[in-house]
């Protein structure tokens, strides 16, 4: 059956979308909600520490990733969390204008989180079912390739677009414009996959109470906290992300700061097109080549290289700030050669969590608990970083993100694995 249906759904069809359209609301809310709201005149550290709070979501979604494997198909939650967020944004934009507008916008993007938090579990669920262990190699780097695709489009060409429009209409005017074009893309995304997604995941069979779901629950955690090498994962996967954690949130506040204020002075516009040209190809053939690296060498023996490339490109921004580049074609070098080892490094951990963490009786809401704990590495140090940065200053600041990825490093090297990756972890 599962042959039947993977020969009629071609994994391209709905891979790169799909992981697109989970990649989108995170990356507004994390990434360029920053610009938009620093344009609207809210402080640095309101701003990284509100914007990194409403990712919660994406940490607690495995206490309700139970209730998607008892209710409904994963399909249908996809296809509903994606249309639930296209409405979202567009009342977002209508709610620029308001006079208390950042509580209301913020609350609203609450709504995204939740949203996209469940569209994860679901989709990542139909990954792991519809995919063999070698398809799952396979098309991993497509997944992060369109997953941050969607980072650069929005990070990029449109903000790009709102640095434009601000020199026309005004802050205000032109983030609505923004706002309005991801609810068109979220509205046009469910509408597709709605067609083209496989239809993996059918309900459990019998009569499904809470109480049935509550013992499910507690069963899937402790399982999960039963696993061999669990905590050493743990520490692992939180570790892998903690200096991007530091770094995301702050790096478009660093290039769009004054050269007085420690930062490069870059335009809206500048960020968005330095991202959306340099740094587009970088990622996706990062990404691509990092998991066919994957597929030829194997995971075990790549991890700690992947891990490398991960982490040690911040050490670019960390020069940005000692000698604040005035060349554009400079800072455009930099940014790619970020983006390559983000993209490359970025499938290692998400692959790992899948063939290592994931498997047995309840592989899709483990590596829901699994990709909720990762967003701790980014959550938490996320919410404190507007805050270090306005204390020590940029360049203590980078320095600060380099020693954070010192004990990945160590981890990673010494990282047991469970399963050889000949091994049918699906059982």
């Amino acid at each position: 059956m599962k042959d039947t249906l993977t020969k009629k759904t071609n994994p391209l069809k709905w891979v790169p979308s799909a992981y697109f359209a989970m990649g989108l609301p995170f990356i507004v809310l994390s990434m360029v909600s920053v610009l938009m709201y620093q344009d609207l005149g809210i402080s640095k550290a309101k701003i990284t520490f509100w914007l990194s709070i409403i990712t919660l979501p994406w940490t607690l979604k495995p206490l309700w990733s139970p209730f998607l494997e008892l209710f409904k198909t994963k399909k249908f939650f996809v296809v509903l969390t994606q249309m639930v967020t296209g409405i979202t944004f567009a009342l977002i934009a209508f709610s620029l204008g308001l006079p208390n507008f950042f509580a209301v916008t913020i609350s609203l993007m609450g709504i995204i989180a939740i949203s996209g938090a469940t569209h994860d579990i679901a989709l990542d669920g139909i990954y792991l079912e519809e995919l063999s262990q070698k398809e799952q190699a396979q098309y991993i780097g497509w997944q992060g390739a369109f997953y941050n695709l969607a980072k650069l489009l929005s990070y990029g060409a449109l903000v790009a677009l709102a640095g434009y429009l601000k020199r026309f209409y005004g802050a205000l005017e032109s983030w609505t414009i923004i706002m309005g074009i991801f609810s068109a893309i979220m509205v046009g995304a469910a509408i597709y996959h709605a067609k083209v997604l496989p239809s993996s995941g059918a309900k459990k069979k019998g009569a499904v109470t809470m109480k049935d779901t509550a013992r499910e629950l507690s069963e899937i955690i402790v399982s999960f906290f039963k696993k061999k090498y669990i905590l050493i994962y743990i520490l692992f996967i939180v570790f892998y992300r903690t200096a991007e954690g530091l770094a995301m949130k702050v790096l478009p506040l660093f290039l769009n700061d004054s050269v007085e204020a420690g930062g490069l002075g870059l335009l809206t516009e500048q960020i968005g097109l330095i991202n959306g040209i340099c740094g587009a190809l970088a990622f996706v053939v990062g990404s691509i080549l990092g998991g066919y690296f994957i597929s030829a060498f194997s995971l075990r023996k790549t991890l700690f290289t992947l891990c490398c490339c991960f982490n040690i490109p911040f050490v670019i921004y960390l020069l940005f700030a000692i000698y604040q580049p005035t060349s554009i074609p400079l800072i455009g070098l930099g940014v790619t050669l970020e983006w390559f080892g983000y993209g490359f490094g970025f499938v290692g951990l998400t692959l790992f969590m899948m063939q290592q963490v994931a498997p047995g009786s309840h592989k899709m809401a483990h590596y829901a608990f699994a990709s909720g704990i990762m967003n701790l590495g980014v959550l938490l140090p996320g919410a404190i970083s507007g805050w270090i940065v306005e204390s020590v200053g940029y360049q203590s600041f980078f320095t600060i993100v380099l020693f954070a990825a010192i004990p990945a490093f160590i981890i990673t090297w010494f990282l047991p694995f469970t399963y050889s990756e000949e091994q049918n972890t699906n059982e």
